[in-house]
């Protein structure tokens, strides 16, 4: 894998845009008035169609050249296809590393020079944003403090042109059958006559694609969008459709999985749909708050078990649902009794009383109770699930979904642009 593969983010860039010769400036590219290569202080680099975002160190003596750093590479790199490019720089507290040199053949490249070259005229390309926050501390007026832009509010979000409500399906903790009930809930709101589909939003641990028969499928990508997969007639897009199989870790941080999920919700050609579930991580990080911040959601669905560690956790995520304004449209206790299938012995292996504790303390409703059979589990590995395969917990499965349809109705609707033609 080559120096500039490895950093590169794992989207289809424009058929426009040169990548040898993207790579080719910005290995022999030096720093202004230095012998640094640019190369040796590159920590990320994300190249979407025609817009390349870079993240560079830099140490507190380069300030100056920050500009000048980014319209020479602006116009260098325009020459390569590249029309838009994002410069995000990091102040290093330390001084300056030295670094591999820049030689006579990197200087005689067109468009390499490391010379300060002048702008001819006014860019219309974002300006160097510099991430340390050091030079606007220095010019603060303690008198005066700056304005502090407020985090973005749900209500500000504005909404998806095509789908009518966003439903989120969540949990505090792993493995409560959060996934399972999300295609589930999904496929049983399409039997009732709603237009469906499904998003995996749990970068780390996809398992959509398994629980919908459609493992191992990639997308095709139209004019620099996917075009989702096909799942018992439901359009399905996860993570786990683009790595190729069920190997590959997703060993993403947090801002890199929270850009790989915006992509997955807004470059997608999703069709017109009532409702489009989201099946939610465990948790309440990075990607939780994007959605809350930069999604337009109507309202989530807390699955939980009945015993207190999985309760204090999905407490967690209620308390954050209700912070950003996302309306909590009720409670799935699963796993909630076993019956023997050999004595028909009724036990609650993991206790009782759990989504009824969960609901009265939020007043919120509980949805409904899902048994712990193995029948659920042995056909959401085969990619049928119980809701297909009618078995014994289907009809559980659709009465919970008749009773969110019933909670759906009541959220407002969102007007249609008539000025859009498609």
């Amino acid at each position: 894998m080559s120096w500039f593969s490895s950093l590169k983010a794992k989207f289809a860039p424009s058929q426009e845009v040169k990548e040898e010769e993207i790579q080719k400036v910005l290995q022999s590219y030096c720093l202004p008035n230095s012998e640094n290569l640019l190369k040796d202080r590159i920590s990320q680099l994300n190249l979407q169609g025609q817009i390349l975002q870079l993240t560079i160190n830099t140490h507190p003596s380069e300030a100056e050249q920050l500009q000048q750093i980014h319209d020479e590479l602006a116009d260098a790199l325009e020459k390569c296809g590249i029309q838009e490019l994002n410069l995000h720089v990091i102040q290093q507290k330390t001084g300056q590393a030295t670094s591999g040199g820049c030689g006579s053949q990197q200087h005689g490249e067109a468009g390499h020079s490391c010379s300060s070259k002048p702008k001819a005229e006014a860019s219309n390309l974002p300006p160097v944003v510099d991430a340390s926050g050091k030079a606007a501390q220095a010019e603060t007026d303690p008198n005066n403090p700056p304005i502090q832009k407020a985090a973005p509010q749900q209500r500000d979000v504005p909404k998806h042109p095509r789908i009518q409500h966003v439903i989120l399906v969540s949990s505090g903790k792993g493995g409560v059958g959060k996934s399972t009930t999300t295609v589930n809930l999904a496929l049983g709101l399409q039997k009732l006559g709603l237009k469906v589909g499904v998003l995996d939003a749990d970068i780390y641990g996809p398992s959509i694609p398994t629980m919908l028969g459609n493992a191992g499928q990639t997308p095709l990508i139209e004019n620099e969008h996917f075009v989702p997969l096909e799942a018992y007639g439901m359009p399905v897009l996860s993570i786990g459709h683009l790595t190729g199989d069920n190997n590959t870790p997703v060993a993403w941080r947090g801002p890199k999985a929270t850009g790989a999920l915006m992509q997955l919700f807004n470059q997608t050609l999703w069709p017109d749909l009532d409702v489009l579930m989201i099946d939610m991580p465990p948790g309440t990080g990075d990607i939780q708050l994007t959605l809350a911040q930069r999604i337009p959601v109507s309202g989530a669905v807390i699955v939980t078990t009945p015993q207190n560690v999985a309760l204090l956790d999905a407490t967690k995520g209620i308390e954050l649902f209700n912070r950003v304004q996302i309306p909590v449209l009720g409670v799935v206790e699963n796993m909630s009794t076993h019956i023997c299938s050999n004595c028909g012995f009724e036990e609650q292996i993991f206790g009782q009383g759990g989504g009824d504790q969960l609901a009265e303390q939020y007043n919120i409703p509980l949805l409904g109770r899902l048994p712990l059979n193995a029948k659920i589990r042995e056909n959401a590995d085969k990619g049928e699930p119980s809701v297909v395969a009618n078995d014994e917990a289907a009809d559980s499965y659709l009465q919970i979904a008749n009773q969110l349809l019933q909670y759906i109705q009541k959220l407002p609707k969102a007007d249609k642009d008539q000025n859009r033609i498609f």
